[in-house]
């Protein structure tokens, strides 16, 4: 009887909990977007070939890596000022950024077609052109999404989620029965982003209105230089992070084969489906919450330790699954042509497992300003991915590349978690932990 009381008195202060709120108002639509992708993707799978998602993967690949610099992560500082109005001129430092580097890449795609083209293995300079667009809308994509997240508008985040499923996956089924391959796939993506971005467009637009007599140079310039650590560590992670996800598509393409690359970046797109899921609700709401605990000089050790070990218990099963049976699931949902797919997923399910474990170490290290740890780890697991992939593809197979590939993964996860907790356990040396489980409860 009492532990019925106690259970009920928990799921009663989580209900009233606004982290909780805001959690399942995001994980309503990431949820509604995830499962319109996961519930196309048998059809997709059947309209499309490897090789087809090889070129998609090595476009995708090169759009994240400049995606990931184009805002030199400004957006990550618009959370952290107490005020709107310093935040405002953050959101249009980072659209500033974003345009700048969308001239810049329209620069390289002109003066050198050739190099682009051939990383993405298309010569195509309409890709070229898509390939800029993705830049500016990836970035606009990032300020205006920062934003939401600051002012709690996540129910409008959650849409834009739907919107980007919706248009991607159905523009993706829709031309792939026209025969469209690998450039149906791309000009999908690139359409969803963009239709996701406009509906955040239309959030900001009202506070920009009210705020807007609060933007100035000068400010924008001050609060450019006091948030420098992101453009030049975080920034300069991401694009390193960047790198070193989009290398097995690039490396394998060059070792094994574009077939082989676009049964990687099948698997990979299968599983992320779930992963983002959680990952995708979690980091907008865990980082303003996170925020906003530091900046009332609360301790998040606590919220750490939960959320860490709580994700690693909810991923534990699924990745279980994925290793007994993984081939086996890939051939019977999308096809016999997935079957390398199925494999490879079933190697990387370790690094996943840890990389999924991983995102309140990445969020609370950007709030704890380690940029610089963060910074040397990024540039190990950039060396030491491309070592395994070189070395794998020079001497191995592909299947034991990826095997390899996966544990290297897995034990650098492993360290960036020990890193960050330690370093908040290092700050908060006055924690009484005997008052753990009081303090771990979501507020």
């Amino acid at each position: 009887m009492q532990l019925t009381l106690a259970i009920r008195g928990h799921a009663s202060r989580l209900t009233r909990s606004a982290f909780v709120r805001n959690v399942m108002v995001v994980m309503t639509g990431t949820a509604a977007a995830q499962a319109i992708g996961f519930a196309l993707s048998p059809v997709i799978s059947r309209l499309y070939t490897p090789s087809d998602f090889g070129v998609f993967g090595s476009f995708m690949a090169v759009s994240g890596v400049i995606a990931a610099g184009a805002t030199l992560e400004y957006p990550q500082a618009i959370m952290l000022p107490r005020s709107h109005e310093d935040a405002i001129n953050l959101f249009a430092v980072s659209c500033l950024t974003t345009a700048v580097s969308g001239i810049v890449c329209l620069l390289c795609c002109v003066l050198a077609p050739g190099t682009a083209g051939e990383l993405m293995k298309t010569g195509a300079f309409w890709v070229l052109l898509l390939l800029v667009l993705a830049t500016i809308v990836n970035g606009v994509n990032q300020s205006c999404q920062a934003w939401c997240v600051r002012v709690k508008a996540f129910r409008q985040t959650s849409t834009s989620q739907v919107v980007r499923s919706l248009s991607a996956n159905g523009t993706q089924m829709g031309v792939g029965y026209l025969g469209a391959g690998a450039p149906g796939l791309i000009v999908a993506s690139v359409l969803g982003d963009t239709l996701a971005s406009l509906n955040l467009v239309r959030v900001v637009l009202s506070d920009l209105k009210a705020l807007r007599k609060s933007i100035g140079w000068a400010r924008m310039r001050e609060l450019a230089r006091e948030y420098r650590d992101f453009p030049q560590y975080s920034a300069t992670m991401n694009v390193m992070n960047a790198l070193s996800l989009g290398l097995p598509v690039l490396l394998l393409t060059h070792f094994y084969g574009i077939a082989v690359a676009g049964a990687y970046a099948f698997g990979i797109r299968i599983v992320s489906t779930p992963m983002g899921f959680v990952t995708r609700s979690l980091r907008q709401v865990l980082f303003q919450k996170a925020c906003e605990i530091h900046n009332e000089g609360d301790r998040l050790l606590p919220l750490f330790l939960k959320l860490t070990s709580g994700m690693f218990l909810v991923a534990l099963l699924p990745a279980l699954a994925l290793v007994a049976w993984g081939p086996q699931i890939f051939t019977w949902v999308f096809g016999g042509q997935w079957q390398t797919a199925g494999v490879f997923v079933r190697s990387l399910t370790l690094w996943l497992l840890f990389m999924f474990c991983n995102l309140p170490a990445v969020l609370f290290g950007r709030i704890m300003r380690i940029q610089r740890k963060m910074f040397a780890y990024d540039v190990s697991i950039l060396l030491g991915r491309t070592l395994v992939l070189v070395l794998g593809g020079s001497y191995l197979s592909a299947s034991t590349t990826v095997l390899l590939f996966s544990v290297f993964g897995a034990i650098m996860n492993v360290v960036v978690i020990v890193v960050v907790g330690r370093t908040l356990q290092a700050k908060e040396v006055d924690l009484d932990w005997s008052q753990i489980p009081t303090a771990m409860a979501v507020k």
